[in-house]
């Protein structure tokens, strides 16, 4: 009977910790809630039976029974440093080349500098002891040296394995990450807290700095903390060699790391990537304060060292974060120029980083459910940075009475037409694109300065146009005359006569200008200039079949799609000849289009370092008069790397992946100079 309780112990915690990895580290659960408490029961009554067969990292033993009497003192092998910040893209740019000198300088061989971006964790530092792949001890990092003893209430935490799921732990290593709670679990744990008559939390920072230091685990219990892992202080036997190896190898582990951590060969990528990032923080279930950047390799970081408070390696980016309540009084829907259909909240007006805040974007319909956000709430609102203002969460606890759920139109509020949902079953779109709000929002993104720079033809004077009638395609923005905008409100004959200039203008913008103006989708000034100089005519572009526009560098197969189809579509058949009709120029100038005969014609070069006869841009302007391409990064598809004086990490990137590297004089051979 013992060998068969035995037996069945082992395979139910090999079974829970199977699913807290799913749960918590790879965050696709296979079971529902409430089978996994059954699993858990049943383990708990065999563990009751047996009380022999116990172990101490056994899933049940995550709350332990009685209270600490008080936290001990516990002295970081390695000190847990904070991070210096920054809050500007500038400032971390000159942060990068400050290291990229201090590494370069009398270094032969370790000029490629690997950067990683992860999101910085609104939470509360710990870290995290394995000796031969055991949880033996959680401690805060206090002042940096001496910490607290939390292991007690660590190890109530679902997402910290008590285990690590390795068959070849390490003798030792010391983890460091954060201790979290969701926004989503705070709203029912307020609600819990209002219940019981007692005071709602603040925010889920101040819940995980309280409760992770509580004496009595058992109370921790009840707080639904959370952790990521984000790096490593004493180790012993690790094997990863980078930060990105690290992150690789927690998971692995049964480890859960932050999502969205990406690598970088060059800074001026990271912060693109950062920087676009930020406005996609809304649809985060947890709060994020800023982005960390840090050099990958490790032994990169030792050479770098640290200041006497801060690694020199790493750099928090972060920004400011403003947080106010209001009352929502309604949920309203818009139409974007590609028919999607976001939800916008109401406010009561409230000031929120010096300005009054009365709407906030609710991205759409799945995050207003997910939220369970209703009409008569109270919300809690943030704006970080520049980015307009999101709804963070429902303050649940102070709902009076039930109020009804919100529900997506079924049909376009504008024109009537019945929705459809994104094949990612995340947006909803009016599909008729005549509709009324289309061709206003079409209109304005047509008009602004990164497409066809029409001055003069502002978003109150396009609503006029499309509510007139007097446009209702691009196309009839170039029939316009003087006298049909007169009447129209704050036109008088002189901005009239100049906004027909602007618009006369506006025809020879060129290809790529009217590919963007068109608000193809995955099409923005980038992708419009690479097909323009690939198919530099509109008939070349219209004859070209997915597989040749996905063989343009940087479009691949999505974009492709995307393009063909709305070109080959009678929609876009009746702009384009519309647009034709109206005198647009749909072509590359002559003089503008990609040598065809040169001695680099189907070759890509980069140019690294400093070259004596040419400066970067005349380097690059060399190649495409010779028909070549020049690019910004080294790849497999690279042909030659012009390496001038002080080549950096392109040089040692070329060299790993067997690039031919030429110097000026060989350029110049290339060149037929």
């Amino acid at each position: 009977m013992t060998a068969s309780a035995a037996k069945r112990i082992a395979a139910l915690r090999d079974e829970i910790r199977h699913h807290d990895r799913k749960y918590y580290v790879e965050a696709r659960p296979e079971i529902s809630d409430r089978e996994y408490d059954r699993l858990i029961d049943e383990l708990r009554s065999l563990e009751a039976q047996h009380p022999d067969l116990v172990t101490p990292d056994s899933p049940t033993r995550r709350v332990g029974d009685e209270p600490v009497p008080e936290l001990q003192s516990v002295t970081h092998r390695l000190p847990m440093l904070s991070m210096d910040n920054t809050y500007s893209a500038e400032d971390l740019v000159a942060w990068g080349r400050r290291v990229e000198k201090l590494l370069h300088d009398g270094q032969e061989g370790t000029r490629r500098i690997d950067w990683v971006l992860e999101l910085k964790i609104d939470g509360v530092a710990v870290s995290l002891t394995y000796e031969a792949g055991r949880l033996v001890l959680g401690a805060t990092r206090g002042n940096g040296t001496v910490g607290d003893d939390i292991t007690h209430n660590v190890r109530t935490i679902h997402g910290v394995p008590l285990v690590l799921d390795l068959a070849e732990p390490p003798a030792r290593i010391e983890v460091r990450g954060e201790v979290y709670m969701t926004n989503s679990d705070l709203v029912a744990l307020n609600e819990a807290q209002a219940a019981a008559g007692l005071a709602p939390f603040a925010n889920t920072r101040n819940v995980a700095a309280g409760s992770i230091r509580l004496l009595d685990p058992r109370e921790c219990a009840k707080r639904p903390l959370r952790f990521f892992c984000h790096g490593v202080g004493d180790a012993a036997g690790l094997g990863a060699a980078s930060q990105s190896g690290l992150l690789a190898w927690a998971v692995k582990a049964g480890l859960p790391v932050a999502p969205g951590t990406q690598t970088f060969e060059s800074l001026d990528a990271l912060v693109e990537r950062g920087t676009a990032l930020i406005e996609e923080l809304h649809a985060l279930d947890f709060e994020v304060d800023g982005l960390v950047v840090k050099v990958d390799r490790f032994d990169q970081q030792r050479r770098l060292g640290a200041t006497a408070k801060s690694p020199r390696w790493a750099i928090a980016w972060k920004f400011e974060k403003f947080e106010a309540t209001t009352t929502l009084t309604g949920i309203r829907v818009q139409v974007g120029r590609g028919g999607t259909i976001t939800p916008v909240a109401d406010l009561e007006p409230v000031e929120l980083a010096g300005t009054t805040v009365s709407r906030a974007s609710l991205h759409n319909a799945d995050e207003v459910a997910r939220k369970d956000i209703r009409v008569g709430d109270v919300l809690v609102v943030e704006k970080a940075g520049k980015v307009i203002p999101h709804v963070v969460r429902v303050e649940k606890h102070l709902r009076k009475g039930r109020l009804p759920e919100w529900h997506p139109p079924t049909a376009c509020p504008e024109c009537g037409t019945g929705v459809v949902r994104d094949t990612d079953g995340v947006y909803i779109r009016c599909p008729n694109v005549d509709c009324p709000a289309r061709m206003r929002e079409r209109l304005k993104f047509f008009a602004s300065r990164g497409a066809m720079d029409i001055e003069g033809l502002g978003d109150k004077l396009v609503e006029q146009l499309v509510a007139t009638g007097l446009v209702r395609d691009y196309a009839d923005l170039y029939g316009l005359s003087a006298a049909d905008l007169e009447p129209l409100e704050r036109m008088g004959k002189k901005s009239a006569e100049s906004l027909v200039d602007q618009i006369a203008a506006s025809r020879s913008r060129g290809l790529a200008r009217v590919l963007n103006a068109l608000g193809i989708r995955h099409v923005g000034p980038r992708v419009a200039t690479l097909l323009a100089q690939r198919f530099p005519t509109i008939d070349r572009l219209r004859a070209a079949s997915v597989e040749e526009l996905a063989e343009v560098h940087e479009i691949g197969d999505v974009i492709a799609e995307s393009v063909h189809e709305w070109l080959a579509g009678d929609y876009g058949r009746r702009v384009i000849d519309g647009l034709r009709q109206c005198g647009v120029e749909l072509e590359v100038p002559e003089a503008d289009r990609p040598v065809t005969d040169g001695p680099l014609v189907g070759k890509t070069l980069v140019v690294t370092g400093t070259l004596e006869g040419f400066s970067r841009q005349a380097a690059e302007e060399a190649i495409r008069k010779a028909g070549g391409r020049a690019s910004g990064s080294v790849s497999k598809k690279t042909d030659y790397l012009v390496a001038g004086a002080e080549a950096g990490s392109k040089l040692d990137k070329a060299q790993s992946l067997g690039v031919t590297v030429i110097d000026e004089a060989e350029f110049k051979k290339l060149l037929g100079m």
